[in-house]
């Protein structure tokens, strides 16, 4: 069920049934010479939207597609939050799904560079209920996609060698079994990227001049990327049911 082709009566209905809600969460940001600039919050929404079909009993909330992309600046049509402004935009997407009695707030997430910032957010919200000595309300919980149990592993199968940590062929692959009609080449030069530390965007731009970090995209298929949404999908179904049956202290 999707929270942005419903009606409020619907999602009214809903809450009688679950107070659980998935937020696909990533980043647009630059993904090398053929990964789209999306690839961070297509890869958890195409996971949890294939989770959703044919349910009743998962509802998907709409993608928060911008996050925290401040070092991939020196790249045409990445767009970035300040770190401040993604923590008050976490609070407030939590605190209007609580309000209408949503109990259970499971961010799926897409880009690594985005974890340290919601889990801020986290601590802000709880936080809140800390000082004022109130219940909270809610749980939150952060998950990153590939993280999900085996996705890693199938990705490591998949691609034994030049699998990186930024531009993977793991999530390009994602993209390229949803958006077949987006499918981008290019030559790869050196075949796999370097890797080294993150900073700001000057300095990655001069340290990965094409935007790959230690990955050989070209090891995607949509064939490879359509078997890790399978798993994740299935994966995140069973994660997202162990939160919502987490007993309440």
């Amino acid at each position: 069920m999707l929270l942005a082709k419903s009606t409020w009566s619907e999602i009214e209905a809903f809450l009688t049934r679950s107070t659980t809600v998935v937020v696909p969460i990533g980043s647009n940001e630059q993904h090398g010479p053929t990964g789209l600039l999306g690839t961070d919050w297509m890869c958890p929404e195409i996971i949890a939207h294939e989770a959703q079909k044919d349910r009743d009993d998962l509802l998907v909330a709409p993608t928060f597609n911008i996050g925290m992309a401040q070092h991939h600046l020196g790249f045409p049509g990445t767009i970035s939050l300040r770190p401040t402004t993604f923590i008050a935009a976490i609070g407030d997407w939590c605190r209007s799904l609580a309000g209408h009695g949503f109990t259970k707030i499971y961010f799926l997430n897409g880009h690594g560079g985005n974890v340290a910032t919601i889990e801020a957010a986290f601590s802000e919200l709880y936080a809140e209920a800390s000082f004022s000595q109130r219940p909270r309300g809610f749980a939150a919980k952060l998950k990153n996609w590939w993280d999900l149990e085996g996705v890693n592993g199938l990705a490591m199968v998949q691609f034994p060698s030049g699998h990186g940590s930024h531009a993977t062929p793991s999530e390009i692959a994602v993209t390229q079994w949803a958006y077949p009609d987006a499918i981008k080449i290019a030559k790869y030069d050196p075949p796999v990227a370097p890797t080294g530390p993150i900073r700001e965007a000057a300095d990655f731009r001069k340290r990965f001049p094409d935007g790959r970090m230690g990955s050989d995209p070209a090891q995607a298929t949509p064939e490879k990327g359509g078997a890790l949404v399978k798993l994740a999908a299935e994966k995140l179904l069973k994660d997202v049911r162990a939160f919502s049956e987490e007993a309440a202290p």
